[in-house]
C-alpha cells in the first residue's frame, strides 16, 4: 500500500504523546497516518508503547499532549461509545449471563436501533463468522476460537468506521491462532474495513498485515510492508524483531556510497549494504537471514562471500536443518537449509566455509541491549 498522507489518512496521530507520571513518556512524538480501509498493525514487545497507543485511539487512554483524528474529525475529548469504533480484546470481553445473539444485540440497543434492523444485523454479522446457529448458546458453551468469532461479530454488528483488535488470538492454540488469521484477513479484505492490530507476534503481523509499525521505547522504529520489515530493515532492533537474524558486530573500514567494507571481530573482511552508516571507523552490526546463507559450493552465487565456520550443532525441524555456527567470534550464527532429498548432514565440531551474496548482509547500527519498560 502506498505511503498514507495526513491530509488523506482515516486515523491520525499528529505529535502525540502520553505520560502517567507527567515526566516519563510512554508514548514519545508520535506521527502516525491510517489509510482507510488499510490493515495496520501495531508490533513490539512487551512495554513498547503499542498498546497505550490502541487505548488512547480508542477512547479508554487520553493523550497527554497531541491531536487524534479519525476521519478528519479531532476524537481527542470524544468519549469511547461515541468515536464509532469496534473493539476485540483477548479476552473475548463477552457477557457471560447472555447468549450469542444478546451480546451482538447488546451494542445496538445502545446505539437506540429497532427491533427489526438489530435482528437483520445480528444475522448478517453471525453469517460473516459462519456463527448462525451458534445465536441461542452462552459463551461458556462455546469453544476459545468460537467465543473469539463471536466477539469479532459484535465488533463489526454496528457497521463501525474503524475496528480495533488488542492482541485477539493471544489465548488460542497455535493451530487455531493460525487458522484466525486468515479468517480475520478475508474478513477485513471481504469488507474493506479498517483495522487496527496490537501484538507482540512477528509471524502473526508478517502475515495478516498491510504495513506494520514496529515500536520500541514508545516511538516507531520502522514502519512499512512487511516484505520491506524483514528484507530491508533500517536498524538492528527492527532487524533483531522482525524473523530470526544473525548479527556480527564490527567495525565500517571504508565506505563507498551504500556499499561498506565491514572488519568482523576476528579480523575478517566482508562488503554490506550500509544504512545510516556515515563515516569509516564507525562500530556497526552486520545483519544476515539464516536462509541466506548456503554451505555449498555450487548453491552460491559467483560473487558470493566465504567465511570459516566451525559446526556446533544441528536441529532437525522438519522441512528445516537449523545449524547454529562459529562465526567470526559469534557462537550462534544460524544457518538454515531445506531439508531436501540428499541434503549433506553436518556434525558438530566440522569445519566448513559458508557463504552469502552481499547485498544480503546490512551493516546496521551497534545492538544495544535497551528496550522499553512501559507498556
Amino acid at each position: 500500500m502506498s505511503r498514507t498522507s495526513a491530509d488523506d489518512a482515516f486515523v491520525v496521530f499528529d505529535r502525540v504523546q502520553k505520560s502517567y507520571d507527567g515526566q516519563s513518556l510512554v508514548v514519545k512524538d508520535l506521527n502516525l497516518q491510517i489509510g482507510k480501509g488499510e490493515f495496520m498493525t501495531m508490533l513490539g514487545p512487551s512495554g513498547s508503547g503499542k498498546t497505550t497507543c490502541l487505548m488512547m485511539l480508542a477512547g479508554f487512554e487520553t493523550a497527554t499532549h497531541g491531536e487524534i483524528r479519525l476521519d478528519g474529525r479531532n476524537i481527542n475529548d470524544v468519549p469511547p461509545h461515541k468515536r464509532g469504533i469496534g473493539m476485540v480484546f483477548q479476552n473475548y470481553a463477552l457477557f457471560p449471563h447472555m447468549t450469542v445473539g444478546e451480546n451482538l444485540s447488546f451494542p445496538l440497543e445502545v446505539r437506540g436501533m429497532g427491533k427489526v434492523e438489530r435482528e437483520s444485523r445480528i444475522m448478517r454479522a453471525l453469517d460473516m463468522v459462519q456463527m448462525g446457529k451458534f445465536r441461542n448458546r452462552r459463551p461458556a458453551q462455546l469453544s476459545g476460537g468460537q467465543q473469539q468469532r463471536i466477539a469479532l461479530a459484535r465488533a463489526l454488528v454496528f457497521d463501525p468506521k474503524l475496528v480495533l483488535m488488542d492482541e485477539p488470538l493471544g489465548a488460542l492454540d497455535k493451530q487455531l491462532r493460525e487458522h484466525m488469521q486468515f479468517e480475520i484477513k478475508a474478513l477485513h479484505e471481504r469488507l474493506g474495513i479498517t483495522v487496527v492490530y496490537v501484538t507482540h507476534d512477528q509471524g502473526e503481523a508478517l502475515t495478516m498485515s498491510d504495513r506494520i509499525a514496529v515500536f520500541n521505547d514508545g516511538r516507531i522504529q520502522q514502519l512499512a510492508p512487511p516484505a520491506t520489515l524483514y528484507e530491508a530493515p533500517e536498524n538492528s532492533f527492527v532487524a533483531g524483531f522482525i524473523g530470526e537474524n544473525n548479527a556480527l558486530p564490527g567495525v565500517i573500514e571504508k565506505l563507498d556510497g551504500d556499499n561498506a567494507l565491514v572488519r568482523l571481530a576476528n579480523g575478517a573482511l566482508i562488503d554490506a549494504t550500509a544504512v545510516n552508516i556515515r563515516e569509516n571507523g564507525q562500530p556497526t552490526t552486520v545483519s544476515i537471514r539464516p536462509e541466506r546463507v548456503e554451505f555449498k559450493p555450487e548453491m552460491m552465487p559467483p560473487d558470493a562471500h566465504t567465511i570459516d565456520a566451525e559446526v556446533r550443532d544441528v536441529v532437525y525441524m522438519g522441512d528445516i536443518l537449523r545449524t547454529r555456527l562459529r562465526v567470526a567470534g559469534s557462537d550462534d550464527f544460524v544457518m538454515k537449509c531445506r531439508n531436501t532429498l540428499g541434503q549433506t548432514r553436518l556434525s558438530p565440531g566440522q569445519q566448513i566455509k559458508i557463504g552469502w551474496h552481499p547485498r544480503d548482509a546490512r551493516a546496521l547500527d551497534p545492538v544495544t541491549t535497551q528496550q522499553g519498560s512501559v507498556n
